[in-house]
């Protein structure tokens, strides 16, 4: 997003984490009514376009919201749609984009307080992993021509109690409505939102075998010293690394064993 479509997502994100702070708000539930809102606006281009005309006065744009669905949704999320339709967006699908990444925010701040976001993070990275080694699965999954009620029962079948629910109720929106988004691309960004709710950065580390928890920790709190943020870290075993290490933060790639890069780490920290 550009100039005023930024301004507008970055007030809408202070909006709503306003609102969730207050544990009343059953953030659940909120992002199930921004998820319908989102899959709206996402078919009404000429209704999201109406809402986004920066010709028309906010206050009636946010009228018009309330007369359309304010009884259909929560007082929550009928005042954060007003919000985002008295702003000014430079392009209408930005607030398409925007009303999505509020609904996945309030997912994750639900996980949040249940005490399951690591795990949400953790599984969606495993499953972009699973994802990504199998052909047949993937095609399953993206293919155009299958309807959203099997995508969601494949996918009950694959996550159903085996994931918190957060996950699978990420998963399945991002699988049936992918909005022209590739489905790795799609869980990348899901993977760095959860990350932000704990503004944490996250480092995807490839080794050849399985960390030990001293290496993980040491390796955990070089990075965040180094990067100067809390580190998530994403575990991937791939024996082809053949002995070392791989970490990539952001588009920062390093390459090196295990003990030299905690050690160069540590003997940068140490000056």
């Amino acid at each position: 997003m550009n100039g005023a479509s930024r301004e507008a997502l970055a007030a809408a994100r202070e909006r709503l984490d306003a609102l969730t702070d207050n544990t009343s708000v059953d953030a659940a539930r909120l992002a199930d009514e921004l998820a319908a809102v989102t899959a709206l606006l996402d078919r009404e281009v000429s209704l999201r376009r109406v809402l986004t005309d920066p010709a028309q006065a906010g206050e009636a744009k946010a009228e018009l919201v309330q007369r359309l669905i304010g009884g259909q949704v929560g007082g929550e999320t009928a005042d954060l749609l007003a919000g985002l339709v008295r702003s000014r967006w430079s392009q209408s699908r930005d607030l398409v984009d925007a009303l999505e990444e509020l609904a996945n925010t309030a997912d994750l701040t639900a996980a949040q307080r249940a005490g399951t976001l690591d795990d949400v993070e953790d599984e969606l990275f495993r499953f972009g992993r699973i994802v990504s080694g199998n052909t047949e699965l993937r095609a399953a999954l993206t293919d155009r021509k299958a309807g959203v009620p099997a995508k969601g029962e494949l996918l009950r079948s694959l996550l159903g109690g085996r994931t918190a629910a957060t996950t699978e109720r990420l998963v399945t929106r991002l699988v049936t409505a992918p909005r022209g988004r590739s489905l790795e691309a799609g869980l990348e960004s899901l993977s760095k939102l959860a990350a932000d709710r704990r503004n944490r950065m996250v480092a995807v580390v490839t080794s050849a075998v399985p960390l030990s928890d001293p290496q993980k920790q040491r390796l955990g709190a070089a990075l965040a010293k180094l990067y100067g943020r809390q580190m998530h870290l994403n575990l991937d075993v791939d024996p082809e690394v053949l002995g070392g290490i791989r970490v990539q933060v952001g588009d920062e790639v390093i390459n090196g064993s295990i003990a030299d890069r905690i050690g160069d780490a540590e003997r940068r920290l140490a000056g």
